[in-house]
């Protein structure tokens, strides 16, 4: 039996492979083209902090670090301040605003501190805010109280 299952093994593994290969050797969403690149960034995190793709300005999740440092301010209603500031300044890097955000979703530490987190995070949409999920997560990077990620129109796709 075991004969039999060591050819499907190796046929699964080379297909397993076979996408990651075909991504490295063709272009696709994460060329150098696709990424913004944004000033102050702290460098040499396994992630891009946007990338355009299909009319659309994926940004990763951003905590509420001081630019270009790991520290954090204390409190909830402060790191959703300087994590919409820092979203702000990838959007813009890109050539966006927050009025090209079409959803966001946010990640709390603790869900007692959606009360202070919504008040700030409202206070940064004028006009109909974006679409949003809030869900309760057990640990973030730097032990930030929250995480916020967010979808945004390319404007310059248009």
């Amino acid at each position: 039996m075991l004969r039999s299952v060591v050819p499907l093994l190796a046929l699964a593994l080379l297909l397993a492979r076979a996408p990651l290969t075909l991504a490295q050797e063709h272009d696709g969403a994460r060329t150098g083209d696709n990424l913004v690149h944004v000033d102050g960034a702290l460098e040499g995190l396994p992630f891009s902090p946007a990338i355009r793709a299909g009319g659309m300005i994926y940004l990763s999740g951003q905590i509420g670090n001081i630019p270009g440092t790991r520290e954090l301010p204390e409190g909830a209603a402060a790191q959703t301040r300087q994590t919409m500031q820092n979203i702000e300044t990838v959007l813009e890097a890109a050539g966006a605003s927050l009025y090209d955000v079409v959803k966001c979703t946010i990640f709390l530490d603790n869900m007692d501190d959606y009360g202070p987190m919504n008040e700030v995070y409202a206070s940064f949409w004028d006009g109909p805010p974006p679409a949003r999920s809030a869900f309760g997560a057990d640990g973030l990077a730097l032990g930030a109280l929250l995480e916020i990620e967010c979808l945004a129109r390319d404007p310059a796709a248009e």
